[in-house]
């Protein structure tokens, strides 16, 4: 018997495992940490919480890190997933969306014909991948419990470690547990985070494996060895599990160390006992030349291995590979797997003492016979790109071909893999080679090294890039430059982002090239960066002039809309002509042009955000998403996220705009940018607060906080304030909320808040000094929101400054004024489709309708604000106008049964929802919906769910008929 199988005191942690498998026969998610030294027995107790959960009848998966194969993306999750799912009939997978299963067709090989949407990936988006699995786990726990177990994961690759963050921050929503196991202090920084924050959360339970006592030692050795030999062996392996089997192993029959001939096998690095690698050295030794042989070509080939690859490492036939397998098999150095003719060493250490025993010049062939062996079988060349890095020559143009193209193959979900393969593309690389072959590699490499938040290297593979590039190459050193100036910016290096951009504007002989307007519109940017207004308008008009003299379309849009942006930023009284003007060109231009210069939309979604062009800015912010992903440019995401959430939420698009926070905020974590994650936080805890889920908003609120500890005081820490504010004013702590307002936002008119926004932030903080009862500072910061109106000249300033007036005048007993003020704000906000804002505004218009004892009008306010509020899904504030409508003595009846429909219902949707409803009648499936809207299918189902709720329907069939026959009625258009 191996003694090793022989599981004995570990009581406390088997009684973990048990408590976990409950929780999971509950029905609820839950993850599992075990933490050991090698040897220790996590793999054991793995086994057994595989077993246990096999009695119980859930499906068991299992995968494992490996150490000398740490790069190949998201290996641990193919190990465990990809047989067991390729062996599924199509229709398990059907209800899965066509962007899952392509997302999950990009990661499992598997499922390549499962693909039925074309392939897209970005950099910026890695979150899909990470809710396609997340959406696999739960479709796979649909019929029975499913225990996703994961070991070795202190070698899982970059890809795998994010993954696994993603899963314990936002665990299935389903009965999935999380089975992990690792070393410490080697576990990727990335998993590590994410394990201590979940296990601060308590959704993840960690069990730390110590050493066995001596009396468990004893007990785990029984017959095979007693007395002072078991003693001894017990002092010499510390209590270690596995260093006593092969101890163990080393004993004659009579229990004595055993002595061979054997050659020993230089183990230095294996960092065990000595006697324990003396021992495991005296095993391989004991072995024929052969099996030896092909065990080292296993330890080449990769654990698991297959019998093929192992022989061509060890340039030994088959069918000598195949006897010497069933050797290794008998003495229990490699065992089976469950997947057929795959093998795996009894235990790392193994794979590694065996791996360190090969000189070095037979490893290096070993690895190269691998690469040419798995080159002939047609694997990826991410499989390849392993072997080549170790065993290419320098110069060897086609081992950089491979790495080149293994790093691009990883670049998109899992950039820190390919940083790796191009770093190594450029160590191989000839010096002779072309040196637009070196900057493109440079440049790739920068790139990945932004996406995972490593900018401070990024930025110098770009330096080197923009030394080596050649002058002639004048528009790939001007987009080195960019590129260079935009890590800066994000480092917070502005004057040398500033001065890197007017020197290259300065040498460029034609000051009105295409390369020379480039540089000018990032200039404008590099002012909006430094707060510089004035010098952001001055390069924008210098742009819009020399891109119109050239007449490139797409290279003028750009240059308009951030002219555009300026000018809405500064509040500059041409600013809506300027806006229209590019809006104008922007929507004559193709999707083939604007992919050119993506920015252009960018810059004029954030302008009309700032004119209260809501349903523009979120139309071209949609678009500029739309292009982004068909084309690859994900780059300006980050911004586009912020704007298109933004608004969205403020026309009442509340599921929409979740969608598009929720990736930003996903997409944020990955960069470890406490700068993008901290703006992403809170413009999703406002999304939320619109939404009336005030503990969403509570708590991304209070993460945006902790995390603007760490930044300079800005527009940035200015908002996270103002969302605490409005949170602490909910909460009652009226008084607190305004200090933190004045305090954190630029004294008492927030000069840190821009635009129409502060006059919207001016109204907030009026409400929480009157309920504090502070009314002289409330009048100050009425009078505050009409001067910033009276500036602006925005329709959303206006409105806000007549709410903040209308506040003062019900705390000073003028209810009948505050009514005019708060139907006027009403109306001005819907003009320009802030339909969320004119909702509250009629809330209380209602109220203080009803102090002026004007009953009919008071209801007939509140009632508008409560149809607003249930078209939005704000059940929150829905609820709060039904209380005042029940004050009033209005009886509130809401349909929830099914069936119960009533084509007045139909006049309650949104646009939004009477366009997707009428495609139901068109009879258009979810995916058609989603393409023709550009929508995910996510957020189709969302918006059917709402409408289904509104109707009081339960399925397409009936919301059609409900349709038609409110057409038939009353012609809504």
């Amino acid at each position: 018997m191996v003694i090793g199988e022989h599981l004995v005191g570990r009581a406390d942690e088997l009684g973990s495992l048990d408590h976990a498998l409950a929780q999971l026969d509950r029905g609820g998610s839950c993850a599992i940490e075990l933490v050991g030294e090698p040897g220790i027995g996590k793999t054991r107790l793995l086994a057994e919480l595989a077993a246990r959960a096999e009695r119980l009848g859930h499906l068991v998966l299992t995968g494992s890190a490996s150490e000398l194969e740490r790069d190949l993306p998201f290996w641990v999750f193919v190990d465990a997933l990809d047989e067991y799912v390729g062996g599924l009939e199509p229709e398990a997978l059907a209800s899965l969306d066509d962007d899952v299963r392509t997302e999950l067709a990009q990661i499992l090989p598997s499922l390549t014909a499962h693909a039925t949407a074309p392939h897209a990936a970005l950099q910026n988006e890695r979150y899909r991948t990470h809710r396609a699995v997340r959406a696999l786990l739960e479709r796979l726990a649909t019929t029975k419990p499913l225990v996703l177990v994961l070991d070795d994961l202190h070698w899982a690759d970059s890809g795998s470690a994010e993954l696994l963050g993603a899963l314990l921050h936002r665990p299935p929503a389903a009965p999935v547990l999380l089975a992990l196991a690792m070393r410490p202090r080697l576990v990727p920084e990335r998993l590590s985070l994410a394990l201590e924050r979940a296990h601060r959360a308590g959704t993840v339970m960690r069990v730390e494996l110590g050493a066995l006592t001596s009396e468990q030692a004893h007990e785990l050795l029984g017959a095979q060895a007693v007395g002072t030999t078991a003693t001894a062996l017990y002092e010499e392996s510390g209590g270690n599990p596995f260093y006593l089997e092969q101890l163990v192993r080393g004993l004659d029959r009579d229990g004595r160390e055993a002595r061979t001939g054997a050659e020993k096998v230089a183990l230095a690095e294996l960092q065990v006992p000595p006697t324990v690698a003396a021992a495991l050295a005296r095993e391989l030794g004991g072995l024929t030349e052969v099996a030896r042989l092909v065990l080292q070509g296993a330890a080449v080939a990769g654990d698991p291995f297959e019998p093929e690859l192992a022989a061509a490492a060890a340039a030994t036939d088959e069918p000598s590979a195949m006897d010497a397998l069933d050797e290794l098999l008998s003495v229990d150095l490699v065992r089976p797997t469950d997947v057929p003719r795959r093998f795996r060493f009894r235990h790392p250490l193994v794979r590694r003492a065996v791996y360190e025993s090969t000189p070095g010049g037979w490893r290096l062939s070993a690895h190269e016979r691998t690469a040419e062996a798995l080159a002939r079988r047609g694997a990826p060349v991410a499989a390849q790109a392993h072997h080549v890095e170790l065993s290419a020559r320098p110069g060897d143009a086609a081992a950089v071909a491979v790495l080149r193209e293994a790093g691009e193959a990883a670049a998109q979900r899992a950039p820190a893999t390919a940083a790796r393969w191009f770093d190594g593309a450029l160590r191989l690389i000839s010096d002779s080679a072309p040196a637009e072959e070196r900057v493109r590699l440079l440049l790739a490499r920068a790139g990945s090294l932004a996406a995972t938040g490593h900018l401070a290297e990024s930025h110098a593979a770009l330096l080197e890039s923009i030394a080596v590039v050649p002058a002639e190459a004048l528009a790939l050193r001007v987009r080195l430059v960019v590129a260079c100036a935009g890590v800066e910016h994000l480092l917070g290096r502005y004057p040398q982002a500033h001065a890197r951009l007017e020197t290259a504007l300065d040498e460029l002989e034609d000051g009105a090239s295409p390369e020379a307007v480039a540089l000018m519109i990032e200039l404008a940017v590099d002012g909006m960066y430094r707060a510089d207004l004035d010098a952001m308008l001055g390069w924008a008009e210098r742009a819009v002039a020399a891109a119109t003299s050239l007449q490139d379309r797409a290279l003028t849009a750009a240059a308009l809309a951030v002219r555009a942006c300026g000018a809405a930023l500064s509040g500059s009284a041409e600013a809506q002509a300027q806006c229209e003007e590019a809006a104008q060109l922007i929507d004559r231009l193709s999707d083939d042009e604007l992919a050119r210069r993506l920015d252009a939309l960018v810059y004029l979604a954030t302008a009309e955000g700032y004119l209260d062009r809501f349903e523009p800015s979120g139309r071209h912010g949609q678009r500029g998403v739309t292009i982004g992903r068909a084309t690859g440019q994900g780059d300006l995401f980050p911004l586009l996220y912020a704007v298109l959430g933004t608004a969205l939420w403020v026309q009442g698009r509340m599921a929409e705009s979740v969608e598009v926070l929720d990736g930003a905020v996903e997409a944020a974590r990955l960069v470890d940018s406490d700068h993008g994650l901290a703006w992403n936080l809170c413009s999703r805890s406002v999304a939320a607060f619109a939404a009336g889920d005030l503990e969403h908003a509570s708590a991304t609120a209070e993460e945006s906080a902790e995390l603007a500890t760490r930044l300079d005081p800005g527009p940035v820490t200015a908002w996270i304030a103002v969302m605490r504010a409005q949170l602490m004013h909910e909460a009652g702590q009226t008084s607190r909320a305004a200090d933190l307002l004045v305090a954190s936002a630029g004294g008492e008119e927030l000069r840190m808040i821009g635009g129409a926004w502060r006059a919207r932030c001016l109204e907030l903080l009026t409400r929480c000094y009157l309920a504090a009862g502070r009314r002289s500072e409330a009048e100050r910061s009425v009078q505050a929101a009409r001067a910033c109106a009276d500036t602006v000249r925005l329709p959303l300033a206006f409105a806000m400054a007549n709410l903040a007036e209308a506040a003062l005048d019900i705390d000073g007993g003028l209810p009948a004024s505050a009514a005019v003020r708060a139907i006027d704000a009403a109306a001005i906000l819907e003009e320009v489709n802030a339909v969320f804002d004119a909702a509250g505004a009629r809330v209380l218009a209602g109220r203080a309708l009803a102090q002026a004892g004007e009953r009919e009008a008071a209801v007939a306010e509140l009632e508008r604000a409560r149809a607003a509020f249930d078209a939005f899904g704000s059940v929150r504030y829905r609820a709060q106008a039904e209380r005042e409508l029940r004050k009033l003595g209005r009886h509130i009846h809401r349909r929830t049964k099914a069936g119960a429909t009533s084509d007045a219902g139909v006049v309650s949707l949104t646009a939004r929802e009477l366009e997707l409803a009428r495609l139901v009648v068109d009879r258009k499936t979810n995916p058609e919906i989603a393409s023709e809207l550009f929508l995910s299918q996510k957020t189709v189902e969302t918006h059917l769910r709402n409408i289904f709720r509104k109707l009081g329907v339960a399925n397409r069939i009936e919301l059609a008929r409900a349709v038609e026959r409110a057409d038939r009625t009353d012609g809504p258009s």
